[in-house]
């Protein structure tokens, strides 16, 4: 995949519906939820960051999303410049050491993602759907840029902590998890598109575990077809995430067979993209996922 650094055209990277693509993360953060923040003190985060970069790439990740803020429950808030100075010099050095590679940068500030896509980033991937800065939106649309989506009711006030399994939203109150799942994103759809952002330019995401129950998340992964009607395509992000805790009573550190039997689902309920931490374990899980779902009716 070549990628045109003045503006990239989704439909010309990605063939929708032919296999799963693999986003592989790259948290550029001290405090990152999984455990693998490569903010930490001492050396040089750009210098581990290209590192890691080059072995998702070898181990066959489509996407790289690099992101300077934490979203793990009970995060404290990080200042504009302060995330820019994190993520935007990471972008550069990996965009120089890896041309062909799409980046998306994690950001929901509108001077964060026009500083990244000057530095080489390719995507937007805005956890709060363009509602937390209302110029982010028109930056996306002027530049042409892509953007993912996500549904998200967490509120970072309302937020439980578990030393040994780590921190979940507390869940708001749905009437009708789909329903309304569906109707929210259908607005942040209506949203992009009077801001001026192409339809095909865009990427939904379900937002598991923001503001999801356990129960929900596990349904929202298991009937995540019902969200192909909207007519975009989606990414879901189960990695390594509280609700896998939950239900197997396990730390961060110990939920690689969880998140893959999270994405084989998601695959297979309809998931064109997967954001993953352990990019050559998802890598080879959605491969196999791919050629079972593929695999013709009469065994030839």
């Amino acid at each position: 995949m070549i990628c045109d650094k003045t503006t990239m055209r989704l439909k010309d990277h990605f063939d929708w519906g032919t296999r799963t693509y693999v986003m592989g993360v790259l948290n550029i953060t001290p405090d990152s939820f999984s455990g693998d923040g490569l903010g930490k003190a001492g050396g040089d985060t750009a210098v581990r960051a290209v590192e890691q970069a080059r072995q998702f790439a070898a181990a066959g990740a489509d996407i790289l999303d690099i992101g300077g803020e934490s979203t793990r429950p009970g995060a404290a808030p990080l200042a504009a410049e302060a995330e820019r100075a994190r993520a935007v010099p990471v972008i550069a050095a990996v965009r120089a050491a890896i041309p062909d590679m799409p980046i998306s940068v994690d950001t929901y500030r509108a001077a964060v993602a026009e500083a990244a896509l000057d530095a080489g980033a390719d995507i937007v991937n805005d956890v709060w759907g363009l509602r937390a800065d209302p110029e982010l939106g028109p930056l996306v649309a002027a530049r042409g840029t892509p953007v993912v989506l996500m549904h998200n009711r967490s509120d970072p006030g309302h937020v439980e902590i578990d030393g040994r399994l780590g921190g979940q939203y507390m869940a708001p109150r749905y009437d009708d998890l789909f329903g309304e799942i569906a109707a929210d994103l259908s607005t942040l759809v209506a949203d992009a598109r009077a801001a001026g952002i192409d339809a095909e330019q865009i990427v939904l995401d379900p937002g598991l575990a923001f503001g999801k129950g356990v129960d929900q998340n596990l349904s929202l992964i298991n009937n995540l077809d019902r969200l192909k009607d909207l007519g975009f395509p989606l990414l879901v992000g189960p990695s390594r995430k509280s609700f896998i805790g939950q239900i197997l009573d396990l730390p961060v550190g110990e939920r690689v067979e969880g998140t893959a039997a999270a994405v084989a689902i998601a695959i297979a309920r309809g998931a064109d993209i997967v954001r993953v931490h352990d990019v050559t374990e998802m890598v080879r899980v959605a491969r196999m996922t791919d050629a079972i779902l593929r695999a013709s009716p009469d065994g030839e």
